[in-house]
């Protein structure tokens, strides 16, 4: 097939209700391609359920009856051409495409008061860092392609995991991410703390950090060392560094070690996940904070999402600079940590750049 026809044909596995994920991870060329070609995804409502399993894994940000993990089993690697019709699902009930909204912040001024309640407890001392994040909806013009989309982010972000998935249970997302929760394979195996965001300088990475993006920064590393440590694992860590992650750039650490097992990967992403980066700390506290104040439902934005698989390559990713795809509506997700020396108006600011990763490819 060439790349229009390759285009319709996901584009079709969409509309059909199948269970499928097209990803590009970085520094690879071309895409791999996974598909469910019979029976149901399995729907998990634990993280630790993950253990021992296989597939590709997309995990929201707070599992619940409606928002499940949903695991993907692969039996198909290449994009069908034709696919028979007494073949296609029909059992979509759960299909979110067609449903109602829940409520999604479109001005300033939602922003500013959701702000103002995250950043009392902070300068309280009551939370050391919380992670603020909004969503926008568009109108889903006619023409637009999930698939051409999922094409133009490999293209634009070569440093980024691209990634487009349907499910009955999730609808369509795609999204572009730097951020690993969990990759490696053999036993090696690494995790990052990315944190601190800032646009790069006449398109280079910059040679200055504030002590506010440093501090966010420190908060992900020593947070992502104390829980392997608690799990046993002697970690090396290397950095912190800058990286380019589309037109923004980050500080990054990278943690290397080694694992006795590989059958309890469940329980290490239940400690890590969600890390201070889509969160904060200390962590049950800014979780339950962000549930009873950020005044809308993250879903799958600021999950996890890739391919497990404990006797193989695992490659999971934060679920960052996403969109959900509906029927008639786009929704874009963004958000940004927040420590006591926050500024309004910087925050602001990186939500509505991180937004534009996104935004370009409509």
């Amino acid at each position: 097939m060439n790349s229009e026809e390759t285009s319709e044909a996901i584009d079709s596995l969409i509309r059909q209700g199948r269970s499928f994920a097209i990803y590009r991870i970085p520094g690879e060329k071309h895409p791999r391609f996974v598909m469910q070609s019979s029976g149901s995804a399995r729907l998990l409502y634990s993280i630790e359920e993950l253990n021992g399993q296989t597939g590709f894994v997309i995990a929201p940000f707070r599992v619940t009856p409606d928002c499940p993990i949903v695991l993907i089993r692969r039996d198909l690697t290449e994009v069908p051409a034709v696919l028979p019709m007494d073949s296609i699902r029909m059992d979509l009930e759960f299909h979110p495409n067609g449903t109602e909204n829940p409520s999604e912040w479109k001005t300033e001024g939602d922003y500013i008061r959701c702000f103002d309640s995250f950043i009392k407890p902070l300068q309280e001392k009551k939370l050391d860092k919380l992670v603020l994040s909004r969503s926008l909806t568009q109108n889903r013009l006619s023409g637009f392609s999930p698939a051409k989309a999922f094409y133009k982010a490999c293209q634009q972000y070569t440093r980024s995991y691209v990634y487009l998935c349907h499910t009955p249970q999730t609808g369509t997302w795609i999204g572009g991410t730097p951020e690993i929760i969990l990759s490696g394979e053999k036993g090696a195996w690494n995790t990052v703390a990315l944190a601190g965001t800032q646009p790069l300088q006449n398109g280079e990475l910059p040679t200055y950090w504030d002590e506010k993006n440093k501090r966010e920064q420190q908060i992900v590393a020593t947070y992502i060392h104390d829980q392997l440590t608690s799990l046993g694992i002697d970690s090396i860590m290397e950095g912190p560094y800058s990286a380019r992650a589309g037109a923004l750039c980050h500080l990054k650490s990278d943690f290397r070690f080694t694992l006795r097992e590989n059958n309890k990967l469940g329980d290490l992403l239940n400690l890590l996940h969600p890390t201070p980066a889509v969160c904060g700390l200390p962590k049950a506290d800014a979780y339950r904070f962000i549930l009873d104040h950020e005044g809308y439902d993250r879903r799958y934005y600021s999950g996890f999402i890739g391919w497990l698989n404990p006797e193989g390559r695992t490659d999971l990713y934060v679920n960052l600079r996403c969109m959900h795809i509906e029927d008639k509506i786009l929704t874009l997700y963004a958000g940004g940590g927040l420590l006591s020396s926050s500024e309004l108006n910087d925050e602001w600011q990186e939500t509505e750049d991180k937004l534009q990763t996104m935004k370009a490819l409509l």
